[in-house]
């Protein structure tokens, strides 16, 4: 199977399976791609005011009930346990397990929040003629924490994440008109060139993801990043939140023109 022509619930059955345990940047084009938080009932409406504090970041797409992990608005019948090809667990802050599935971490409390991702707006990116300089090397994206604190909500507080995709500035300007479109996938574009301006010290060493080469002439672009709420549990210590493995995302049944503000 092609996964790049692949549908979101082959995805997630692929995943479930594990025979999909890699980044899913290029894959099942055209589908929308989620980031995955989970956290005690306790705190669920602290963090689902965090997102709603922090929209670049954090952009909601669905929020499951206590208990099921069921996504019923962006892939009904889909298994939050089982259907990403990897997960991270922190407790209190420190991150102690990258399981394939969350089966023996699920508790009747937990509640799921999915969270728009860049990789949605990628297949756009191409279509416009921007490269994606990740997918031509077939890596995951870079992706590093900043100085730029997000707001806080509740008990959540922390350094907002960015992705990083090099650009010329002539494709920095189609980067921007292109993302500006996909508000929910992270929208248009925060920050370009010194990354020093964002606390980011060494592009050559990510925090999350891989490094890729800014060649002549190119620009580091970069957009805020659903992986900010790991920044934020590392932050905040909570005694239990979980997530995807940063790349590894949540595949759902959405078209990425249904995320497509026009």
């Amino acid at each position: 199977m092609d996964l790049r022509n692949a549908s979101g619930s082959q995805m997630r059955e692929l995943a479930a399976a594990s025979k999909l345990t890699g980044p899913t940047a290029g894959l099942a084009m055209g589908y929308v791609q989620a980031n995955l938080v989970i956290v005690p009932r306790e705190l669920a409406f602290d963090f689902l005011l965090f997102c709603h504090r922090n929209p670049k970041p954090c952009p909601l797409l669905d929020v499951t009930e206590p208990g099921s992990p069921e996504p019923r608005r962006v892939a009904p019948g889909a298994d939050l346990r089982t259907d990403l090809p990897r997960y991270r667990v922190y407790r209190h802050g420190e991150l102690v397990e990258e399981p394939a599935d969350l089966r023996s971490w699920w508790r009747d409390d937990l509640v799921g929040f999915l969270l728009g991702c860049s990789f949605t707006f990628e297949n756009a990116l191409l279509r416009a003629g921007v490269p994606v300089r990740h997918l031509e090397t077939g890596c995951n994206v870079p992706m590093y924490r900043t100085n730029l604190p997000s707001t806080p909500a509740g008990v959540f507080h922390g350094p907002m994440v960015v992705s990083m995709r090099p650009l010329t500035p002539a494709q920095t300007v189609r980067a921007v008109a292109v993302c500006s479109h996909y508000p929910r996938a992270h929208g248009a574009p925060i920050h370009f060139g010194s990354p020093e301006a964002i606390g980011i010290r060494d592009l050559g060493r990510p925090d999350f993801g891989d490094s890729v080469q800014v060649r002549l002439g190119e620009v580091p672009v970069f957009w805020a990043c659903g992986v900010t709420p790991q920044a934020v549990a590392m932050e905040v210590k909570p005694s239990l939140l979980i997530t995807h493995k940063p790349g590894h995302m949540f595949v759902t049944d959405l078209r990425d023109v249904e995320l497509e503000d026009v």
